[in-house]
């Protein structure tokens, strides 16, 4: 299996819900159930087409339906490249009844032509062989038969159609399936091409269910653009739930520091307080003590000496 699959490797890429959303539109348009065979083709070779055919093919296989895809381009077909299986046998051995590996295989059986896949509920029927004249073997009743049959069998048949530009192939199975999906390159379709080949296929009787704009460049920061699976929204709500996170830390811490520091104040004015008390007591006691002590009169004799011993040194040291 291919890198080409991202519907089936990455199903939660953002692309992968383009294809999902496609499939939607699709079944949209299917309210009456009349809507089980589509085309997938391109003005030129390069646009996409092939690799938008089988990823849509996986959603629907995904959404449950029944798939049987088809890679009707028997000049250059990719499908069995994509989804690693054998080229042949294939549409045109089916159509032509031809199957040079196998004689004794048994044309008439379309088992024999579908091969199974890696992803459930999705069948591919890859181009086969090279046939000489591939127009005239869309054209012919076996093609319209083998529609018919797969209609019975399946849910939805996609087919891989050619460029619409070079050979007429997609015109003629435009007319046998129910709706054409033209996919187009950005800066790379050219208006004139585009309006061309709608034009042809509504002249031979198709209809468009619609155009797919394939490799429009998007940059890194729109990539994520999608209703989920890391979508700008969801990332930018991851965003804002870190800011607030940090935020709401940065707030805790701060609350807690205003608190460590009203506590640390409280304790110091506690502490303040305290001792405050403490002096006036030992103050009201001392006062207490001294007036009701006597004083002697040697110790008053004292007191006077020592001041005039200190009135002595302050007149020498002015000396």
């Amino acid at each position: 299996m291919k890198k080409e699959l991202i519907a089936e490797l990455d199903p939660k890429s953002p692309i992968s819900e383009v294809f999902r959303t496609l499939r939607t539109n699709i079944q949209f348009m299917n309210t009456k159930g009349k809507l089980k065979t589509i085309l997938v083709t391109s003005t030129f070779p390069g646009e996409g087409k092939s690799w938008v055919a089988s990823n849509l093919a996986v959603t629907f296989a995904q959404a449950g339906k029944k798939v049987v895809l088809i890679d009707a381009d028997m000049r250059k077909g990719r499908q069995y490249n994509i989804f690693g299986i054998s080229p042949i046998p294939g549409l045109s051995n089916y159509l032509s009844g031809v199957d040079i590996d196998d004689e004794e295989r048994d044309i008439t059986d379309i088992a024999d032509y579908v091969q199974d896949t890696e992803v459930d509920n999705l069948f591919v029927m890859p181009a086969g062989n090279i046939p000489p004249n591939p127009s005239e073997l869309l054209i012919s009743p076996q093609m319209v038969d083998l529609l018919e049959q797969l209609k019975e069998l399946c849910d939805i048949v996609i087919i891989d159609g050619t460029p619409n530009e070079l050979v007429t192939d997609s015109l003629i199975i435009t007319r046998l399936v129910d709706s054409t999906i033209i996919v187009t390159a950005c800066k790379q379709t050219k208006k004139d091409n585009l309006r061309r080949a709608i034009q042809n296929i509504q002249n031979v009787g198709g209809k468009i269910a619609g155009v797919v704009v394939n490799k429009v460049p998007i940059a890194a920061k729109k990539y994520e653009q999608s209703y989920y699976y890391g979508s700008t929204e969801m990332s930018k709500a991851k965003s804002d739930m870190r800011k607030a996170m940090k935020s709401n830390l940065r707030a805790q811490s701060s609350n807690n520091t205003s608190t460590q520091k009203r506590i640390q104040n409280t304790t110091g004015l506690e502490n303040k307080s305290e001792n405050l008390n403490r002096n006036k007591d030992d103050l009201q006691r001392n006062i207490k003590v001294n007036t009701s002590s006597e004083i002697s009169l040697e110790r008053t004799n004292d007191i006077l000496k020592q001041i005039n011993e200190y009135i002595d040194n302050e007149k020498k040291n002015l000396k």
